[in-house]
């Protein structure tokens, strides 16, 4: 048996070459039944076995099969690619394994940590008072700034009366949240949105009134800054006017979008976010980080503070001057790992303007494929090109709506089969559609228009076996696989 140091070595030496294979093979390495039978098998044995061997067994037979995010032409997900300076950062990160929750602790750590969210903080333009916490994504995030709204706004007592407010197209966390908050799906209010996914804030003024005729206490509007399903930003300044009038939290949900946020080109897109009370912002998502890497700010540092610091006897030793916070007093964790400083390396070496650079890259890349598909007469755009996104269906004359879902879900299907680019589907208002997600900063227009020739080739192939069926009066009664070559 070889020394823990040599396979160590030796894992990061074929991790490195594997990960640079990625981009020359499929997106998806889809696993078989027969290894899913193996894994099951794999039960934990009373005696340990060979390090090296276990190794094996798990980058061969467990680690490397699903979606390749990092792949460039992998569109079908928000997390995009991984920078090799993240992965490097985690590998220190949990080498050293310092615990990250308070100053005493760690306090190089705490102060590299308050340095990087101090600059996050400007760059959504918060203002001196603001601050926030690193969490482990968009899902805590928001958890995380909605307690803070709901205590600063809501007495326990009234807790049953608070009444939330989203659109259609704000992400399921959101109201996951709200219900462990207390705040049930009897008072979430979906907010329909208008032909570009923004919410209709005439509506949601609308909805708000409603409720106080009704009795009950509006205390938060969340609005997005780049939806998952179309990249679309709300009226920021127009739902803060709303806010301040009836006395509610303006909560921004940037999971995806507040990247955004870093370029010099394109911030204008984001204009008004500084308005918010508070920020979600994920750095797994375009800031090319390794899971794990969540951020929320708030415009004002105390009501975090208020939420969540505590002070129990066995922390008393810990506790510094009350001019330092400590990171467990601003959000529900209070072990937690220093989450921060991958991205704080991955800044570090890139700097400012390759990180712009990177964001711009997925916007442009998007509008150019709406431009190469915009006079294509077999193509719908549903929602065009914005912070990296866009969405689109096949159109076939004659067919239903639902014919046409099924057709595009053939498309996607027969794109996933052959492995050269990840084209998922979603729903908008009611339509199938095929929605390209191109955030990574690798891909090339010459990948883009592959991808958009065997979208129009299988569109070819599956709109022939649509007519055949409708020929024999049989496509009622066949399911997608049918038309699967």
């Amino acid at each position: 048996m070889r020394d823990f140091k040599t396979v160590t070595l030796d894992f990061i030496n074929d991790f490195m070459d594997y990960s640079h294979q990625i981009p020359k093979g499929g997106v998806i390495s889809h696993i078989t039944e027969d290894q899913l039978a193996k894994i099951d098998s794999m039960d934990i044995p009373e005696k340990g076995r060979d390090l090296e061997e276990v190794i094996k067994e798990m980058c061969g037979d467990i680690m490397p099969y699903g979606n390749h995010s990092s792949h460039p032409r992998f569109f079908g997900f928000v997390p995009g690619t991984t920078s090799p300076l993240s992965w490097l950062g985690d590998i220190i990160t949990t080498a050293y394994n310092r615990h990250g929750g308070s100053v005493a602790n760690q306090p190089g750590i705490w102060r590299a940590e308050q340095r990087l969210t101090r600059w996050l903080c400007d760059a959504a333009g918060f203002p001196e008072t603001a601050g926030g916490t690193f969490v482990s994504g968009g899902s805590m995030a928001n958890l995380t700034a909605m307690t803070a709204a709901r205590d600063h706004l809501l007495s326990e007592e009234e807790w049953h009366m608070g009444t939330a407010y989203v659109s259609d197209q704000t992400h399921s966390s959101v109201a996951k949240g709200l219900r462990i908050l207390g705040i049930g799906n009897s008072r979430i209010r979906v907010i329909p949105t208008d032909d570009r996914f923004c919410m209709v804030t005439d509506l949601l003024e609308k909805a708000i009134k409603e409720d106080i005729r009704k009795g009950f206490r509006p205390f938060i509007a969340i609005a997005s800054a780049g939806t998952t399903n179309t990249g679309s930003v709300d009226d920021f300044g127009r739902i803060r006017r709303i806010c301040d009038k009836y006395d509610m939290w303006m909560h921004v949900d940037g999971a995806f979008g507040a990247s955004v946020l870093l370029s010099q080109k394109y911030r204008k897109e984001l204009d008004g976010i500084e308005k918010a009370d508070s920020l979600s912002w994920d750095a797994h998502k375009w800031l090319f980080q390794t899971f794990g890497c969540g951020i929320v700010l708030v415009r004002d540092q105390k009501h975090l503070l208020e939420s969540f610091s505590v002070h129990p006897e066995y922390l008393k030793d810990l506790e510094k001057d009350g001019t330092l916070v400590n990171p467990w007093d601003m959000s529900i964790e209070l072990t937690r790992p220093a989450r921060s400083m991958k991205l704080w390396l991955t800044l570090q070496v890139m700097g400012k303007g390759k990180v712009s650079g990177n964001i711009e890259h997925g916007i442009e890349m998007a509008r150019w494929t709406e431009e190469k598909i915009k006079n294509n007469e077999n193509i719908e755009i549903i929602s065009h090109a914005k912070l990296g996104m866009i969405n689109f269906r096949y159109v076939l004359e004659g067919l239903t709506e639902e014919q046409t879902d099924r057709l595009n879900a053939v498309i996607s299907k027969k794109m996933l089969s052959d492995g050269y680019a990840g084209v998922f589907t979603t729903e908008l208002k009611g339509k199938k559609v095929l929605r390209m997600c191109i955030l990574h900063p690798d891909v090339t227009k010459e990948e883009l228009m592959n991808t958009l020739i065997l979208l129009e080739k299988y569109y070819g192939e599956a709109a022939g076996e649509f007519r055949k069926a409708i020929l024999s009066e049989n496509i009622n009664c066949c399911h997608e696989d049918r038309f699967m070559v």
